[in-house]
């Protein structure tokens, strides 16, 4: 157990310090989409979903749970985060769409979860606004693109 930066000696879980790391900018993308009927896409797209305008509610979910991701998963850090940007796209393919979240702060340890906790609450804000339409969505390919800054 003595490699695992989260378990003590006895096995139990625990926060690690991260108050010896030195400070620097730290930076992560992550991404994931969701798939739906085109009938879903284009009232998503219009802006005509029966719950309202998904993209700009999704996108300011995601913003949200970034900065609540400490409260949400248990061994994370609470971070002064320096900028959250969520961004809700048709995905390439036209099967539905894509969230992209990046979030920033200077600090002793990274925004990964932040970055896929953002993403995560963004897509499941999409699907409850066009569940009435589209029982069948699926959610998937939710991953870490990119992480800057820290020793990795």
């Amino acid at each position: 157990m003595a490699d695992l930066t989260h378990v003590d000696a006895q096995g139990r879980a625990r926060m690690v310090d991260v108050s010896g790391k030195a400070e620097t900018l730290r930076t992560a993308t992550a991404t994931g989409s969701i798939a739906m009927t085109p009938e879903a896409l284009k009232l998503a797209l219009d802006g005509k979903a029966p719950k309202g305008a998904v993209e700009g509610v999704a996108e300011i979910a995601g913003v949200m749970a970034a900065k609540k991701t400490s409260e949400l998963i248990p061994l994370c850090h609470p971070l002064a985060l320096s900028g959250i940007e969520v961004a809700v796209k048709p995905s390439p393919d036209g099967s539905g769409l894509t969230v992209t979240a990046s979030v920033r702060t200077t600090g002793p340890t990274g925004v990964e979860m932040e970055a896929l906790t953002a993403v995560s609450v963004a897509l499941l804000t999409i699907y409850d606004m066009l569940k009435a339409v589209d029982k069948a969505m699926v959610i998937g390919g939710v991953r870490l693109t990119e992480k800057r800054g820290g020793r990795s």
